[in-house]
């Protein structure tokens, strides 16, 4: 129980983190998620004893979010970066380990022997493109360097990984051998790629079996695809291989598999991507709160002086990081194909983008807590000076980003796309009304299409109100006409003035005139003679006991059609683009009416359905057509396409 009650909290703390940063952006969302941690450390929780378990941390939270990493890399970007993968992976990091351990080694001889100095460098080498993308989030990274970073943080881990593991044996050992670790790690590197590449096959075809015989359907497909990771990373593990190594390379197959779909089984593949979407969000939230909650642990167990010196010795590890891949990608020995004004830039920017995180973190509280039956001493400092390294390359880069690089900037703010789009939904409404004779299907289309234009926009109740008590009055004005012209019975003018009175009633807090104009017009009428409240009282008990005939309710109905006909016409009359949200309410709220007094009406699903695909289509053409007038731009455009084309989707799930 104790369990469940701690990765609720975790989830708590990172919900409760993307809120705050939500609403203040500026501070990376990774930060916030730290504190989140720190402060639950705190509390009187079972949290507080957490335990690091690093098989488990990494089977059930590295492994599946490497796995989406590698399922959204195109293979084709990946196959045209092997070289700076092999660079950055293989090369740099085992020079990265061998530079960083012979300094520790030297400079703290009495401390660090060798082998111990090997696995802290081991430790620090890994990045974490995830940490990195929290931190652009108001920045615009180039793309060049951007890639560049991502296939590295794929590789990267499985060579500290194994490099630990070597560094580790000889530790333990006290022996090492260069043929023995040469063959180790290319049995565990290389093999965990052949052997994911061969995982992701066999469930590739598995899948288009089953596709094949008609079973694309998520109740099989996504639970497969979300067990993949975890099964491939433990069959790994037992086999000796790289488990991270297994996962990227299956996932990076099923990548392939996507972009031949492309089309084929859409609905399988966006319910995939958005499962997978949440899964990561989260995951990657619990790694960093996590951090925030085991840092209290570990500082708690080492002594204030120590703690200075941990602290200056995980500054310095981090500068020597920063200079060796600066220096790397400065000697072009990572291609970056950056412009020659651009080298020097795009060189610190990818020192920079070596934001440390989530397999940094595992790989410390992997290490044994007995070495030969014996406390291993150095694990406590190992830990902490790990966890500092990563807090000072997120700090670092956080505060290096903004200055570098450009602020993101649309060339659209967030209102003018709700503007576009309830112009772009407005065109829409206004050629369904125009063009189409079916008027409860019609009634429904607008009603839905409604919906898309008022989802995002906060109304203005001033204007609301005042627009809708004209309509009211209105409505008061067209009923004594009829009444007056014996187009209406008395009967039938005191159940519709119940019902405008209703509608007032429930319009807002500033309707006091309206309602003494409703009384006043149903005493001319000789209707009323009570209390507008003892009115509303008998109307629902009325409805709830007594039914009109027939052919009463009948005309009744059609007095109430020619009346929401009167009322579009007045709204199309005053409508202006200050005002089209608030109209847009009013008009929801005539069609919900109406579709009221219309439900014995027969409906056509058919037509509904050939309606809400023409009203698409009406929508995507006003966009193209504002953009070739130069109304909206391209990314604009593309922002309106993408909200209709979404909108296009829920509404073909629905019908299926």
């Amino acid at each position: 129980m104790d369990t469940i009650f701690t990765i609720f909290l975790l989830l708590t703390a990172v919900v409760v983190a993307n809120i705050i940063h939500l609403v203040y952006p500026k501070i990376p969302l990774s930060i916030y998620q730290i504190v989140a941690g720190i402060l639950m450390a705190s509390l009187p929780t079972p949290a507080t004893d957490f335990t690091m378990h690093p098989e488990l941390f990494m089977m059930a939270v590295i492994a599946p979010l490497m796995f989406n990493d590698g399922q959204n890399q195109s293979f084709r970007i990946l196959s045209k970066n092997v070289k700076n993968i092999l660079s950055l992976t293989v090369a740099f990091a085992l020079v990265a380990v061998i530079i960083i351990g012979i300094a520790l080694h030297f400079t703290f001889p009495q401390v660090f022997s060798l082998p111990l100095a090997f696995m802290l460098a081991a430790i620090i080498t890994p990045t974490d493109a995830v940490a990195v993308k929290s931190l652009t989030t108001n920045v615009t990274m180039p793309e060049n360097v951007n890639t560049t970073l991502e296939v590295e943080s794929l590789f990267n881990d499985a060579s500290g990984i194994v490099l630990l593991d070597l560094a580790l044996a000889a530790f333990t050992s006290g022996k090492f051998s260069v043929t023995h670790g040469i063959w180790y790690f290319s049995y565990v590197f290389f093999g965990g790629i052949i052997f994911g590449a061969i995982m992701g096959n066999l469930l590739i075809t598995l899948r288009m079996k089953l596709m094949s015989r008609h079973v694309d359907i998520g109740s099989i497909v996504i639970p497969i695809n979300v067990m993949t990771p975890v099964v491939i990373y433990w069959l790994a593990e037992e086999l000796h291989f790289s488990g991270i190594l297994a996962v990227v390379s299956a996932g990076i197959i099923h990548s392939i598999l996507y972009d031949r779909l492309r089309l084929t089984s859409a609905k399988i593949q966006m319910a995939t991507k958005t499962i997978w979407s949440i899964i990561s969000e989260a995951l990657n939230g619990i790694v960093f709160v996590l951090l925030g909650l085991l840092i209290p642990q570990v500082i708690g167990r080492t002594t204030p002086t120590n703690l200075s010196k941990l602290v200056g010795l995980a500054a310095v590890l981090f500068l020597i990081m920063l200079s060796l891949r600066y220096a790397w990608a400065r000697w072009r020995l990572v291609n970056l194909k950056s412009k020659k004004e651009n080298r020097n830039r795009d060189s610190l920017l990818l020192a920079l983008g070596g934001v440390h995180g989530t397999i940094t973190l595992s790989l410390a509280f992997s290490l044994p807590i007995l070495v030969h039956g014996y406390p291993f001493t150095f694990r406590n400092s190992i830990i902490l000076i790990s966890a500092l390294v990563i807090l000072i390359s997120i700090i670092v880069a956080a505060i290096a980003f903004p200055i570098i690089l450009p602020c993101k900037a649309n060339d659209y703010s967030a209102t003018e796309f709700h503007n576009a789009l309830v112009k772009t939904v407005q065109y829409a409404i206004d050629e369904l009304k125009a063009n189409t004779e079916d008027r409860t299907e019609k009634a429904i289309i607008m009603d839905q299409l409604s919906s898309q234009m008022t989802q995002y926009h906060r109304i203005n109740a001033d204007i609301f109100e005042k627009i809708a008590r004209k309509t009211h009055q209105l409505e008061l004005e067209v009923i004594e006409q009829l009444a007056d012209e014996e187009k209406i019975s008395e009967r039938q003018a005191e159940w519709y003035s119940r019902i405008v009175a209703r509608s007032i009633y429930n319009t807002g807090n500033h309707t006091f005139m309206s309602f003494i104009s409703t009384v006043i017009h149903r005493i001319k009428w000789r209707i009323i003679r009570h209390r507008n409240s003892k009115i509303q009282a008998q109307h629902r008990r009325h409805l709830e006991q007594h039914q009109l005939h027939p052919d009463q309710f009948m005309s009744f109905k059609s007095v109430f059609n020619l009346l929401n006909q009167r009322i579009n016409k007045y709204l199309d009359k005053v409508q202006t683009p200050k005002n089209i949200n608030e109209i847009t309410m009013i008009r929801r709220a005539y069609l919900q009416r109406s579709r009221f007094f219309n439900r014995d009406s027969k409906v056509d699903d058919d037509r509904i359905n050939a309606l809400f695909v023409e009203a698409f289509q009406l929508e995507h053409s006003y966009v193209q057509q504002s953009l070739a007038d130069g109304k909206f731009s391209q990314s604009l455009a593309n922002a309106l396409n993408e909200h209709i084309s979404t909108d296009e989707l829920v509404m073909v799930q629905s019908i299926e």
